[in-house]
């Protein structure tokens, strides 16, 4: 099974000002003090990022997508996302903190409470993809840098991803920016994360 991201139609949560959406790529140009984030460290709750998402009631599948970026303030950010409701979701990203490095990483959230895992990156690094795999309740992000070798990012469990869910992309800009962020070579397959032997 291969299907294109953009045939599953896709819908918003928060749709943006201004998008594009055709066969080859989706556009989001980000707003200003837009993020997801619940709670942990910071204490602050911001449910405010613009998200596409298709839905499937598939258990095993994965999802993967090319990013390109121009990130311009720190966390300026784009990348996937299960997003099931403000308190349950996970998002995979890198996101800009200075000139000289950014950070690629994750984020899960259950029950209003949100987790951080990164690690450093060169601030020169302007395209990401990912590969989101679903096995029932539990997810595996994979980063690659051409899109052939695909490294895991993490193994994680979404307690609330029961059934049909949803699944796509985000973009957002945490502080005072704006950046354009570009999807492209989304596609749908068969689960590419193997069960554990």
């Amino acid at each position: 099974m291969t299907e294109k991201f953009i045939r599953l139609k896709p819908v918003w949560t928060r749709k943006p000002e201004n998008f594009g959406i055709s066969d080859k790529e989706i556009f989001i140009v980000t707003e200003p003090y837009t993020d997801l984030w619940q709670r942990t460290y910071y204490g602050f709750c911001t449910d405010s990022a613009p998200v596409l998402q298709a839905r499937t009631d598939d258990e095993f599948f994965s999802f993967t997508v090319k990013t390109a970026f121009d990130g311009k303030r720190r966390f300026d950010q784009c990348g996937v996302a299960v997003y099931i409701d403000g308190n349950n979701w996970l998002k995979a990203s890198v996101e800009r903190e200075n000139d000289e490095f950014q950070r690629l990483g994750s984020v899960v959230t259950n029950g209003g409470y949100s987790d951080w895992a990164t690690t450093d990156i060169p601030a020169s690094v302007n395209e990401m993809w990912y590969r989101l795999s679903r096995r029932g309740l539990d997810f595996r992000i994979e980063y690659s840098y051409d899109g052939a070798d695909f490294r895991q990012m993490r193994i994680c469990r979404l307690a609330a991803a029961r059934g049909s869910i949803p699944f796509g992309i985000y973009a957002c800009s945490p502080e005072e920016s704006s950046f354009t962020a570009r999807f492209s070579d989304m596609t749908v397959t068969d689960c590419l994360w193997q069960a554990h032997k």
